[in-house]
C-alpha cells in the first residue's frame, strides 16, 4: 500500500456550531475557524443594512488518513464525489423540563415532562423533524436543500410548520450548515412567564448528525466518512470574547481524566496559563463588575505588559505575585464523573475566582454556586505558581485555516467552535450544556481511529429517544440505556431552555443580589450585562475632551438589555426579548479611538454596535452632554437656530401654538 493512499476519512470539526439570525439566509457568514477568534463578516457587519442579525454558518470539510493516522489531505470535490447528508431537528418541547444539570449528584431536582397535558401518543407530534438533507458538488443551493416541512402540533389537527434551515456547498464542494431565523412563539399567544420550560412554545434553534460518503475520483473507492454532529445555537452578542471556561476546556478536562489523550511536556504560561487570564480581562466589556476587577489601571489588570512580564517569568523572584493569582480561584470540586459520593466538597469560595454562577446556582451557600475552573486548569494554575513551567512562545495570529500546517488543520478546525462556546455555567447554557461533559456521550479515540471530541452517533435509521417515563432521574438519565449515550437529531439542544429568548433574557448579572459590584455574572461573554455604548465611545473619538471627561464616557457601561426593560418587570423583559431579540446590540471590536490609547487606557476595545434605530432615536440626555462639553458652541448654534427658525416661521397665535405637534421621543412600548 503506497505511503499516502487514503483509507479512511473523516468530518471536521467534529462539533460545528452554527448561529441563528433573523436575516437572509443569503447573507450569512462562517463561524470561526481558528480558536480564539472572532468571526469575520465582512461588510456590513453582524448585522445587515436593515439592522436584521446575520446567521453564522458552520463549514465542515473532509480530511483523508493513510493507514497510519496521518493525514494525506483535506478532500474536496476536486477529489472526490463527496455526498453530504445533515439531518437536523428540534427535540425541545418534547423533551423534560430543565430543573437543573442530572449529574450533580446530590444536588439533583428531578424533572417531569415539559407539555406535561399531551398525551403518551402524540408526544412525537411535539418533535421538529424535517428529515435528513443530502446535497453535493460545488456551490450548491436552492429550496431542495432547505429543512422545511417540520412540523410541531400542540393541538390534534392543528400543525404549525417550523423551517430549521438550508445546507449549501461552497466553491470546493464543502459542506456549509445555515440555521433558522431565530423565531420562536406560542401556539395559543400565550406569554412567556419562565426562564427555560413554557409549555405550548416552540423555537428553531436544532442539531443533529452530520455525515459524508466520499468516491475518490482515483481509485474509484468509496469511503464513508467518520460523522460529525453540528447544533443551530442562540446569536453570539459578545464577538470575540470567551467566557472563562470555555466548552474546550471542559471536554479536554474530560479526555485527560479519561486517559484518551495525554499532555506532553510542562505547562506552559503563554499556551495554558495566559489564556485563562485574558479571557477575565477581556469581559470587561460585558461586565461591569469584570471591568472593576480587572479592567484597565486596575492592579489586577492582567493584560498590563509590565505585570504580564513578571507572570510570565519563572524566577522565584516572582513567585509570590504568582501565588497571590492562583489562590483567588476557587478550588474546584471533584469531577462530575468522580465515582466517589461527593460527601466532601472544598469550602465556598464567594470571593474567589472566576466571578461568576455556577451549575448549583439554586443551592447558595455550596461550593458549585459558584464556577470554577475545571481540575486541569486549576492544576495547572498550581503549577505555575508553583514556578514549574515554561514561559513558551506567544502565539503567532492567523487569518485563515489555509495558514495553519496540514497536519495541524483538522484538530484547530475541532477545538474552533468549543471554544467558542461556554463551558459553564449548565444553567442550562447558551449553546451546548452538562452532557458535554458525560464520558458515554463520546467515542474514545481508540474506536474512533485516533481523532478526538468525537461524540457517539446514532445510526441514520435509529431514532432518538424522548420518553423515560414521568421522571428523568439521574439514573436514568445517566444509566445503560439512557439519553447521554449517543446523540442524533435535536438531542443536543433539547437540554436547553424553550423558548431561547427567555433564559437569555432572565439570566444576568447579580442575579437575586444586591452586592457593591453587578456580580457575579452567568454569561456576559454571549449574554452581555453592561457595555461600553456607542455613544460614550464615540465621545472617546473627541481628541479636545478632558482626560477626565473622557475617562467618565469610558467607565459609563448601560444595561445591555435597557431598551427591553422599561417597566423593570421579569415577564415583560422576558417577552420583549422574544419580540425583539434582534433589535439589541452586539458587542464586537472597534478600533481604538484617536488620542484612546495612552497611559490607563487599554488597546483594544469592545463597543455595543447596531443598536435598533428605534432605541437610538434624538437622546436629549445625550444632548446635554454634548452642550456640557461645548458650552459656547452650544450656545452658538442655539441662538443661530433660534434666528433662523424665527425668521422663516410666521407669528402664531395662540390657539395655533396649541395645537402645533410636541417633538417626538421614543418610547419603548410594554406590550411588546
Amino acid at each position: 500500500m503506497p505511503e499516502n493512499e487514503i483509507v479512511r476519512c473523516a468530518i471536521h470539526p467534529a462539533i460545528g456550531i452554527a448561529r441563528v439570525g433573523n436575516a437572509p439566509a443569503d447573507e450569512y457568514y462562517l463561524a470561526p475557524e481558528i480558536p480564539g477568534q472572532a468571526a469575520d463578516p465582512g461588510a456590513p457587519g453582524y448585522k445587515n443594512e436593515e439592522g436584521q442579525i446575520r446567521r453564522e454558518a458552520a463549514r465542515f470539510r473532509v480530511y483523508g488518513y493513510d493507514a497510519s493516522g496521518k493525514i494525506v489531505k483535506e478532500i474536496t470535490a476536486d477529489d472526490a464525489d463527496v455526498v453530504w447528508e445533515v439531518h437536523l431537528a428540534n427535540r425541545k418541547a418534547a423533551w423534560y423540563k430543565f430543573l437543573n444539570a442530572l449529574d450533580l449528584k446530590q444536588f439533583v431536582m428531578i424533572p417531569n415532562h415539559r407539555n406535561g397535558d399531551i398525551p403518551a401518543g402524540r408526544r412525537q407530534d411535539l418533535v421538529i423533524d424535517p428529515g435528513p438533507r443530502r446535497i453535493s458538488g460545488k456551490e450548491q443551493s436552492g429550496p431542495e436543500y432547505a429543512f422545511d416541512h417540520g412540523w410541531i402540533s400542540f393541538q390534534e389537527g392543528s400543525p404549525i410548520e417550523v423551517p430549521l434551515g438550508e445546507v449549501r456547498t461552497d466553491e470546493k464542494g464543502r459542506l456549509i450548515v445555515i440555521g433558522g431565523a431565530g423565531h420562536s412563539a406560542s401556539a395559543t399567544g400565550a406569554q412567556a412567564v419562565t426562564f427555560a420550560n413554557n409549555d405550548g412554545w416552540y423555537d428553531d434553534t436544532s442539531d443533529g448528525p452530520v455525515r459524508a460518503t466520499v468516491k475518490l475520483k482515483g481509485s474509484g473507492e468509496t469511503l464513508e466518512a467518520e460523522p460529525a454532529m453540528v447544533a443551530v445555537t442562540p446569536p453570539n452578542y459578545g464577538q470575540g470574547l470567551h467566557g472563562p471556561v470555555t466548552m474546550y476546556d471542559v471536554v479536554y478536562d474530560l479526555f485527560l481524566r479519561q486517559g484518551w489523550t495525554s499532555r506532553p511536556g510542562k505547562v506552559r504560561f503563554w499556551e495554558d496559563i495566559f489564556p485563562v487570564l485574558a479571557r477575565l480581562v477581556a469581559n470587561q466589556w460585558v461586565s461591569q463588575g469584570a471591568y472593576f476587577l480587572f479592567g484597565a489601571g486596575s492592579p489586577s489588570d492582567f493584560s498590563d505588559p509590565a505585570y504580564l512580564e513578571r507572570l510570565a517569568s519563572p524566577d522565584p523572584l516572582h513567585r509570590p505575585a504568582r501565588e497571590a493569582v492562583f489562590r483567588w480561584f476557587r478550588q474546584p470540586p471533584a469531577p462530575w464523573d468522580d465515582p466517589s459520593p461527593r460527601a466532601e466538597l472544598p469550602p465556598a469560595d464567594p470571593a474567589g475566582l472566576p466571578p461568576f454562577y455556577g451549575d448549583g446556582v439554586d443551592y447558595p451557600d455550596t461550593t458549585i454556586y459558584d464556577l470554577a475552573l475545571t481540575t486541569t486548569l486549576y492544576d495547572w494554575l498550581r503549577l505555575w505558581a508553583e514556578g514549574d513551567f515554561e514561559t513558551g512562545e506567544r502565539p503567532k495570529a492567523v487569518s485563515g485555516i489555509d495558514e495553519v500546517p496540514l497536519e495541524k488543520q483538522p484538530a484547530t478546525l475541532d477545538r474552533a467552535p468549543l471554544e467558542d462556546c461556554l463551558g459553564g455555567p449548565f444553567h442550562p447554557g447558551i449553546e451546548l450544556t452538562w452532557p458535554m461533559r458525560v464520558p458515554s456521550m463520546w467515542r474514545p479515540p481508540a474506536a474512533a481511529g485516533g481523532l478526538l471530541f468525537r461524540l457517539n452517533v446514532l445510526a441514520p435509521n435509529e431514532e432518538p429517544k424522548d420518553d423515560y417515563g414521568p421522571f428523568l432521574t439521574p439514573q436514568i438519565a445517566l444509566g445503560p440505556g439512557g439519553p447521554v449515550e449517543a446523540s442524533g437529531p435535536g438531542t443536543l439542544t433539547r437540554w436547553l431552555g424553550i423558548p431561547w429568548q427567555t433564559d437569555e433574557a432572565s439570566c444576568l448579572s447579580g442575579y437575586n443580589t444586591s452586592n457593591y459590584l453587578p456580580l457575579p455574572s452567568f454569561w456576559a461573554a454571549r449574554v452581555p450585562n453592561q457595555v461600553l455604548a456607542m455613544q460614550s465611545y464615540d465621545r472617546l473619538q473627541d481628541t479636545s475632551l478632558p482626560e477626565a471627561q473622557k475617562m467618565k464616557h469610558f467607565t459609563y457601561r448601560q444595561f445591555w438589555l435597557r431598551d427591553l426593560n422599561a417597566s423593570g418587570a421579569y415577564k415583560d423583559r422576558i417577552n420583549q426579548m422574544v419580540a425583539s431579540w434582534h433589535d439589541i446590540g452586539i458587542v464586537a471590536e472597534q478600533p481604538a479611538p484617536a488620542g484612546g490609547t495612552g497611559p490607563g487606557w487599554p488597546e483594544r476595545y469592545w463597543v455595543e454596535t447596531g443598536r435598533a434605530e428605534s432605541f437610538t432615536e434624538p437622546d436629549a440626555t445625550f444632548e446635554q452632554v454634548k452642550r456640557a462639553e461645548r458650552p459656547a458652541e452650544a450656545e452658538e448654534a442655539r441662538e443661530a437656530i433660534f434666528k433662523v427658525t424665527s425668521e422663516a416661521l410666521p407669528a402664531r397665535t395662540p390657539a395655533e401654538r396649541a395645537a402645533r405637534p410636541s417633538p417626538r421621543r421614543h418610547v419603548v412600548r410594554r406590550d411588546r
